[in-house]
């Protein structure tokens, strides 16, 4: 019988594994990972006291197979924090065993215990196999709701730093 995986909050020595794991994710949607600085602000930052995200790591066999990334935003209309689920990524090897609904299951504990209103996260159009997924827990797509994003220099514009 397989083992279950086990579920726990990162951990320092874990960071490498949970760098690997970032990278997998970013090959898997097709985007560019993490540059070296990036990676060591994503180290720095986990580590922070307090921390600027949190994680949740999945084992199986011993082995960092998954991970789930999230911190707290807030909802003026609930007057309660949100849980923002951030990544959630297993390795192909270890789907379909579990790891991603401990994870998720994980998450949603938190979100709960932590008072939150709400658990949210985006999934890519084009991830059936995440949509398929959410919609086992009866997750709701928000198609009213469009992702907007500033970065680079229309961040800096919009700061009124354009031209630095």
């Amino acid at each position: 019988m397989a083992a279950a995986p086990r579920v726990r909050p990162l951990a320092p020595s874990d960071i490498p594994s949970l760098l690997a794991l970032i990278q997998a994710l970013a090959d898997y949607e097709r985007l560019p990972g993490p540059d070296a600085a990036a990676r060591e602000r994503l180290a720095r930052d986990a580590l922070a006291t307090p921390p600027r995200f949190h994680a949740l790591v999945a084992e199986l066999d011993g082995r960092l197979v998954g991970y789930a990334i999230w911190f707290e935003t807030y909802s003026t209309f609930l007057a309660r924090p949100t849980l923002y689920l951030e990544d959630l990524f297993v390795l192909p090897e270890a789907r379909m065993r579990g790891v991603g609904a401990a994870l998720f299951r994980a998450c949603a504990r938190l979100a709960v215990e932590r008072g939150c209103g709400r658990l949210e996260w985006q999934v890519l159009a084009w991830n059936e196999l995440a949509l398929r997924f959410y919609a086992r827990f009866d997750a709701e797509p928000l198609d009213d709701w469009r992702p907007m994003r500033l970065s680079g220099d229309a961040l800096r514009r919009a700061a009124g730093l354009s031209g630095t």
